[in-house]
């Protein structure tokens, strides 16, 4: 399939291309068939699989090399090298957006949103970390606003009298956000290529923050998996 490079980051080695059937592929170095920095906007042909692209290289390399070949039969010039290339249309016209953001509080803002019941694909470690970040901040500002309705409300006077507010916003703040946690946590295990179901483990009594622990902090698999390809931004 026919393409143009958007983006490629040399130094983590890894890029989107826009495809003609308007599409967007993720790529890495090693899909790329002979030694080249791909530009942005440069023409190239791949192979499509999901949404990564392989086999991928340069058009104009291609076609360069082909007339020099089918030069002597023709008795035809050779295109020259400072030819101009126009620039090639893909899709339906329009530019593609560019790849969503790799911050710590996009990870959070799209965990809670576009990946909120998200179980496939793969998280990267930073993801996880994102969310666990904002989450505990988030989780704090929801305890320091119940404890502060509470104390205006003299709920805390005479040693009796149950924090109500601030227990009922810690319970629906647990209870909003438990889904998005299971799926970090399945996407996480994704990553490593592990099955899902080993999230379980996290939720054990004793040895559920322990496992969680240990899948945060092992590096993501290299490559593409049977979940997905490997996610943007991981350094290879």
């Amino acid at each position: 399939m026919r393409g143009e490079v958007l983006h490629y980051d040399e130094q983590q080695g890894f890029g989107f291309i826009a495809g003609a059937d308007g599409q967007r592929y993720g790529f890495a170095r090693e899909d790329l068939r002979r030694e080249m920095a791909p530009a942005r906007g440069a023409e190239v042909d791949f192979q499509p699989n999901g949404d990564r692209a392989s086999n991928i290289f340069s058009t104009r390399a291609r076609m360069t090399g082909s007339a020099e070949n089918a030069a002597p039969a023709a008795a035809a010039p050779p295109l020259p090298d400072s030819a101009p290339v126009p620039p090639a249309q893909f899709g339906r016209g329009v530019e593609i957006a560019p790849s969503q953001s790799t911050s710590l509080w996009s990870y959070f803002q799209r965990g809670l949103t576009a990946n909120y019941v998200n179980f496939s694909g793969r998280a990267r470690r930073k993801e996880f970390w994102g969310f666990c970040l904002f989450w505990a901040i988030g989780l704090a500002v929801v305890i320091g606003v119940g404890v502060s309705v509470d104390l205006s409300r003299d709920d805390f006077e005479g040693g009796g009298d149950v924090p109500i507010v601030m227990l009922g916003l810690f319970a629906l703040y647990v209870l909003a956000t438990f889904l998005p946690w299971v799926a970090l946590i399945v996407r996480r295990l994704h990553d490593l290529g592990l099955t899902g179901w080993l999230a379980i483990l996290c939720f054990l009594p004793y040895v559920g923050g322990l496992a969680t622990l240990v899948f945060a902090l092992i590096p993501s698999q290299f490559g593409d998996n049977k979940w997905g390809p490997m996610p943007a931004g991981v350094r290879v």
